[in-house]
């Protein structure tokens, strides 16, 4: 009978130190999937303080220079972002979304080639008052974020 103890508390111990074990595998195969799917987000001054390797896709958001967007034939555009201290050049090659407009906010999935941030999607904003939540906390390091929906001073 006291055999018969010992035995379920060492089986007890195997099952809780496999489930610990598939857990870890689990963790470790969840995480090593998503590492493809994360992009981080950059603002221009970023990308030129500290230039991404060529290969890693990331975020870069600020406002359209207004003047810069340049349509070459086909779907070809070519524009600059800012942040209002730096400014990095965009290509893309594709649709524009329709609220795509200099002087607005938007954020764009790619990679750095050279010194051109080649584009493969490019988000706009959704109404008059919508920025970002990246490109707004990148503004507003540099101070110069003004607040849409504040009322002006008299």
């Amino acid at each position: 009978m006291a055999g018969l103890k010992g035995l379920k508390k060492q089986r007890r111990i195997q099952i809780i130190a496999l489930a610990v074990v598939a857990l870890a595998v689990a963790t470790a195969l969840i995480g090593y999937a998503m590492q493809d799917g994360i992009n981080f987000f950059r603002s221009p001054t970023q990308v030129l303080e500290d230039p991404p390797s060529p290969n890693e896709v990331f975020r870069v958001g600020g406002l359209v220079v207004e003047g810069s967007v340049v349509r070459d034939d086909g779907a070809a555009v070519r524009f600059s972002v800012t942040d209002t201290n730096a400014t990095v050049p965009v290509s893309y090659t594709g649709v524009l979304p329709d609220l795509f407009a200099e002087g607005e906010g938007i954020v764009a999935l790619g990679r750095m080639e050279g010194q051109t941030f080649v584009a493969t999607e490019v988000l706009a904003k959704h109404d008059e008052t919508y920025m970002p939540k990246e490109v707004v906390e990148a503004l507003k390091e540099q101070g110069v974020y003004k607040d849409p929906n504040a009322k002006p001073e008299s």
